[in-house]
């Protein structure tokens, strides 16, 4: 009895001591193992804070990318509607352009016939002349003026080569430039006058206006200043320059 006893303690002291020595050599073999998981872990988890970090870096990335071609797209729409208006005042221009061009061809056709008419000037004389009166600070033409610019007209109606001079003045009251431009005013109802009523080309008519230059009395009276206040209307001929040119030829032809 006392061997069994003595055997079975040896029994379970080896058992015992073979269980610690498993434990051991478990704990010996699974301690790296668990060390790399843990390494593994935290890799992973690593792994998916860059992954995240990355995701945001690239959303950021793509929103700014967004809003640059937003920006890109207003710029262009900008530059569109700029370009539009570039476009719309390029054409405004070339028509101002065509319209001026036209009126320099106009006035330039008026020269070109101011300019055949008096060709010469020297053939041309003073045919008759007259001085049409105007009330105080008035550029209207009363009954008598406009009298005396119809009997002007019927004197050289039947004339071919002439032109009429028309030349405004005021007294010597009042400012330069007031003066002056009163003094258009008056030519300018004369010019009016003989084109309306009595059909005289203005291209056949000059028109100035010279304030209170060359008075036609230098007194300081009322009676000087009333003569200051006029308009003088010249009208010069080449026709009786012509017919003299004419009558040479023709006695010159009877000599031979």
């Amino acid at each position: 009895m006392k061997a069994f006893l003595a055997t079975s303690f040896i029994v379970t002291g080896a058992l015992l001591a073979g269980g610690c020595a498993t434990k051991k050599y478990v704990r010996n073999t699974t301690a790296p193992i668990q060390a790399k998981v843990d390494t593994v872990g935290e890799q992973t988890t690593q792994n998916s804070t860059n992954i995240q970090e990355t995701r945001d870096q690239v959303k950021q990335v793509d929103d700014r990318a967004q809003s640059g071609i937003s920006a890109a797209q207003e710029r262009a729409a900008t530059a569109d509607t700029h370009a539009g208006e570039a476009l719309t005042a390029a054409k405004t221009a070339d028509q101002k352009a065509v319209t001026a061009g036209q009126t320099a061809d106009q006035a330039m056709q008026g020269v070109s016939s101011l300019r055949s008419v008096i060709a010469n000037i020297d053939d041309y004389k003073l045919a008759t002349s007259a001085a049409v009166a105007f009330k105080l600070n008035a550029y209207k033409l009363s009954d008598e003026a406009k009298a005396d610019l119809d009997k002007l007209v019927g004197d050289v109606k039947n004339n071919k080569r002439f032109f009429i001079a028309v030349e405004g003045y005021t007294d010597s009251t009042g400012s330069k430039q007031y003066n002056e431009e009163l003094s258009r005013k008056r030519a300018d109802a004369v010019v009016n006058y003989l084109v309306a009523k009595h059909d005289v080309p203005i291209y056949r008519i000059h028109m100035i206006g010279l304030g209170e230059d060359k008075p036609a009395d230098d007194g300081r009276t009322r009676a000087a200043r009333a003569k200051n206040r006029r308009v003088e209307v010249k009208v010069f001929s080449a026709d009786q320059v012509t017919a003299a040119m004419a009558g040479d030829a023709n006695r010159s032809q009877d000599n031979k």
